[in-house]
């Protein structure tokens, strides 16, 4: 465990001396059963539940949610609920890489990045707090489109807000490029070839950074990113200062689609009302700022999911750290876990509970558990 990683996960370094010879991984230490607990919710609640899976990414996961439940039946949205989907998840990208860059700052000593890049983001999430009403957990997304419709009125005063981070965004991206303290702190360190990328199924940043050009927006597009003008960044070193430059080039990508699909916004409705889902199966990707986040649902036909199940980025990017830090110096170990922005809330699916002492179940009752209920759906389908 290390102070500087705000969520609790265990990590345990072999070293010789101040050398890394190798790391073991430990994650369950977050599990809040988000996919056991959507079951007991109707279609429409899910969205709230998941996007408390996590506060920074809170609406790439209602994002990949609500596509999945449309995928069942399959449906299309309204234009306009796309565009502000679109919206409301590159806005959200743009906090995210904020928040990221900052803390990266904080990392290596350097708060005075750590500063301005949250000052920024104060302005993106009072942006969000305008589109929304929320600054994080916006409720924005239903099945069938989106639950809030942006006013005429308030399109002027969020480009406004977004033109204002650019001129200091600017000079951030200045100042991570030039300055040779950061250079040499995070040049050629963790480096992720573009071949272990690959094996590892890498996604997000973590991938674009070794030349790896994945990105769902491009690969499956949805949503209002087929409809506009925007380009995939990738850099091609891997290590620690080609994910900073590469998060905040997509900073200025994601500053670009936001006005345009502002600028851009068709009339019409925002919502299907759907009212039933069909039994069946869908799944739903979005292009969280991590990578891509994945949704599978299925239906039996009553008004809540018989089975869900999340997998976040995290998840994927998390086993590259094996490959990133061998070899590398104690000093150097968090920022280039860092690197990955691992987020453990979304990450988390499996812990065994305790009460009063007493073990409810182990691990292998839980896979037990888990393989009735698979056999029971597959049964109840194939009658």
């Amino acid at each position: 465990y290390h102070p500087l990683q705000e969520e609790p996960e265990f990590f345990t370094l072999t070293v010789d001396g101040e050398k890394i010879v190798e790391i073991d991984v430990r994650i369950g230490y977050n599990h809040r059963g988000i996919e056991k607990l959507s079951e007991t919710k109707t279609f429409d609640q899910v969205p709230f539940v998941v996007e408390r899976i996590c506060g920074i990414c809170s609406t790439s996961h209602p994002f990949a949610y609500v596509q999945a439940v449309e995928d069942i039946i399959p449906v299309e949205v309204p234009l306009r609920a796309k565009y502000i989907r679109t919206i409301i998840g590159e806005t959200e990208r743009i906090h995210s890489h904020l928040l990221w860059l900052g803390l990266a700052g904080h990392f290596l000593g350097y708060n005075t990045v750590y500063m301005w890049a949250w000052k920024l983001r104060e302005e993106i999430l009072d942006v969000m707090e305008i589109l929304s009403g929320n600054r994080q957990n916006y409720a924005m997304f239903k099945p069938g489109g989106v639950r809030r419709d942006i006013k005429p009125e308030d399109i002027p005063v969020v480009l406004k807000k977004i033109d204002s981070i650019i001129p200091t965004l600017t000079m951030l991206k200045k100042a991570v490029v030039d300055d040779p303290v950061l250079r040499a702190r995070t040049e050629g360190v963790g480096i992720l070839t573009k071949e272990e990328a690959i094996d590892f199924c890498a996604l997000g940043p973590t991938s674009r950074a070794s030349g790896v050009a994945r990105d769902v927006r491009k690969d499956a597009p949805y949503a209002a990113y087929p409809l506009i003008d925007w380009q995939m960044i990738t850099t091609r070193n891997g290590d620690v200062f080609d994910k900073a430059v590469l998060r905040i080039l997509e900073t200025f990508e994601s500053i670009k689609i936001v006005k345009e699909c502002l600028n851009n916004l068709p009339e019409g409705e925002i919502d299907l009302k759907l009212k039933d889902i069909p039994p069946g199966e869908g799944i739903g990707a979005h292009e969280a700022p991590r990578g891509e986040c994945f949704h599978y649902v299925k239906s039996d036909g009553t008004n809540r999911p018989a089975r869900h199940k999340v997998r976040a980025p995290t998840f994927m990017n998390l086993p590259t750290y094996k490959a990133t830090v061998v070899g590398e110096t104690i000093s150097d170990a968090t920022i280039i876990l860092a690197a990955i922005d691992p987020c453990y809330c979304c990450t988390e699916r499996m812990a065994v509970r305790n009460t009063k002492g007493k073990t409810l179940y182990t691990g292998e009752d839980l896979v037990r558990l888990s393989q009735e209920k698979t056999e029971k759906i597959r049964r109840k389908f194939n009658r």
